[in-house]
């Protein structure tokens, strides 16, 4: 039989290698400088490590072999994991967000010239 959380950890897994394959996919041009390249190869790393950090979790409570009650007992022990999905969201966040305020991102024209 099948564990569900392997199920799961698996669909995690495919789910962060089309996330790589489909952010490098992506066209880089309007990226302007170094600065640029590195917070988006940061983004779509931490794009990935989403999905892979949800695979791990799902292996992590594929190691506990109890049931029930006992169960929720086992995995409490694993809380300390939210902290590593929290590192990648985190860092989505603030390299998609320096990643718009950048100069090839939507806003108003450098110069500041704006249509009246």
């Amino acid at each position: 039989m099948i564990d569900v959380e392997l199920v799961a950890a698996g669909l995690f897994a495919l789910l962060g290698v089309r996330s790589i394959v489909h952010w490098l996919r992506h066209p880089i041009d309007d990226l302007v400088g170094r600065r640029d390249l590195v917070l988006y190869a940061l983004f779509v790393v931490a794009r990935a490590g989403v999905w892979f950090g949800l695979m791990g979790l799902f292996l992590l409570f594929a190691t506990v072999e109890t049931q029930g009650r006992a169960f929720t007992d086992d995995a409490a022990e694993l809380n300390w994991y939210v902290i590593v999905l929290l590192v990648p969201i985190a860092l989505q966040f603030v390299t998609g967000y320096l990643l718009g305020r950048s100069r090839g991102g939507p806003g108003p024209p450098p110069d500041g010239d704006r249509a009246a």
